[in-house]
């Protein structure tokens, strides 16, 4: 176990030529800590852990952090042990498998340390390195993050929301192996297509085919978007055993989205919801639009409230409020959620954020500090809305896992497996995944000569 100060961040061996570096960081302090890494170690970095770190509580100080293992090694030896009275930890170099590296938790980790590849190209991972995983301990001591669950419900919504926008038609075969692939990982909730015109979202006209060929796979739950009564009569008669239904608090966004005004939106879905409540089918509500239209700019909190309070009031069992263009930031969401919150019960709503301006995550965390409980995600950051310019995709599902475990919340989702599907889809597009995580997680895979 080593200690160090803060402000030491590289530690440098005479006998290897490459430097190591350990971010360090204290509470979401010291972001400036990755600008050094060009400056330092230029593309020879190794490894970077999102655990945070356990602060010495022998009066140490706040600049100094217990790191237990080491990076640096000798390259002589491919098998060895290393015991020292000063450093009682024990290092020793061995293979592991992909699954021990994704399925580690705090409590089955060890001090040893691994490695993939053969010395002196190799990918050296110490056991903590790499693991998003954290103790619940660790969120529920910190006054800032004690008010987060311990569990998060994701919302996988990549096959429906992620696909609509491509150009290419995704053929029906890659579209169900998608969706079992999404089940295989743990994921609860899969929104699998949206019964739509074909004119409108022609990426979605093989709707029936999919929920036929879904039919019989367990182990999740299958909702659908119904934009009508007809829509939701045709997914009824394909199998549907959940709906979702649509409204945007933004009068604009409504009348190009769906081509009618907030108010006959409400109309059509109040039919929608008394159709679906004579079947005993649970219905699950969008609000587009909760912080920013893309052709009125701001949108006031009380109109989301207000949408939000007549979905809920029409039998919605839970109302998801999306950042369709994803503007927000923590400081217009946190404003839009207390609005919603005094209408509507927090256990009753989810959120859904695009990542336009790479703030989704830190709008995910202040929902969740709210109370939010359900988050909307999708596979490799699919995602856009045909009819609002400029949005980009959803948050990534592997970057709100990943998050998650590091805050030590559960999710019940299989990382590496989550991973296998973003690999799939983004492998038949033809381009790389838009999760942070997967990108980086993809790199270590390789010797590091390579990296």
């Amino acid at each position: 176990m080593l200690s160090v100060k803060a402000s030491d961040k590289v530690l440098w061996s005479k006998n290897l030529s490459f430097c190591t570096f350990i971010p360090i960081m204290l509470n979401l302090e010291e972001p400036s800590v990755i600008d050094k890494l060009s400056r330092f170690c230029g593309d020879k970095v190794k490894m970077f852990s999102s655990n945070p770190c356990v602060i010495r509580e022998s009066g140490t100080g706040t600049g100094h952090c217990w790191l237990e293992g080491s990076s640096l090694h000798p390259s002589k030896s491919s098998n060895y042990e290393y015991t020292e009275e000063a450093y009682p930890w024990r290092r020793q170099m061995k293979n592991v498998s992909w699954g021990d590296f994704f399925n580690c938790t705090p409590a089955s980790t060890s001090r040893k340390h691994r490695v993939f590849g053969s010395v002196p190209d190799t990918c050296y991972l110490p056991d903590r390195s790499y693991s998003s995983h954290c103790n619940n301990k660790c969120t529920r001591d910190n006054k800032l993050l004690r008010s987060i669950p311990e569990y998060v419900q994701i919302v996988e919504v990549g096959p429906r929301d992620g696909l609509q926008n491509e150009k290419e038609i995704v053929p029906t075969a890659v579209k169900v192996q998608l969706i079992k692939l999404l089940v295989s990982s743990g994921l609860p909730i899969v929104e699998a297509t949206s019964f739509v015109s074909p004119k409108r979202v022609p990426q979605l006209a093989d709707a029936k085919d999919v929920m036929e060929a879904i039919r019989t796979v367990e182990g999740a739950r299958f909702p659908v978007l119904t934009p009508n009564l007809k829509g939701f009569e045709a997914a009824v008669a394909a199998g549907a055993k959940e709906v979702a239904i649509f409204v945007s608090a933004s009068e604009s966004f409504s009348k190009s989205n769906i081509n009618c005004s907030i108010e006959d939106s409400l109309i059509r879905y109040r039919d929608v919801a008394v159709a679906a409540r004579k079947l005993s089918i649970p219905v699950r509500g969008y609000v587009s639009c909760v912080v920013g239209c893309p052709e009125e700019g701001v949108v006031s909190p009380s109109k989301v409230a207000y949408v939000a309070k007549e979905l809920h009031d029409m039998g919605c069992y839970e109302v998801s409020l999306g950042d369709t263009i994803g503007v927000g930031t923590p400081g217009t969401v946190i404003p839009m959620l207390e609005d919603v919150i005094d209408v509507v019960p927090i256990d009753n709503l989810a959120v859904h954020f695009h990542d336009t301006y790479g703030q989704a995550l830190s709008n995910i965390l202040a929902s969740l500090q709210m109370g939010i409980t359900t988050v909307d995600s999708s596979v490799s950051g699919l995602g856009g809305c045909p009819y609002a310019k400029g949005a980009t995709g959803n948050v990534a599902t592997e970057d709100v896992v990943y998050m998650l475990n590091g805050l030590g919340v559960k999710t019940n989702v299989d990382l590496r497996k989550l991973l296998s599907a973003g690999d799939f889809i983004c492998q038949h597009l033809g381009r790389k995944s838009g999760s942070k995580t997967a990108i980086a997680l993809s790199r270590i895979r390789f010797p590091a000569s390579k990296l």
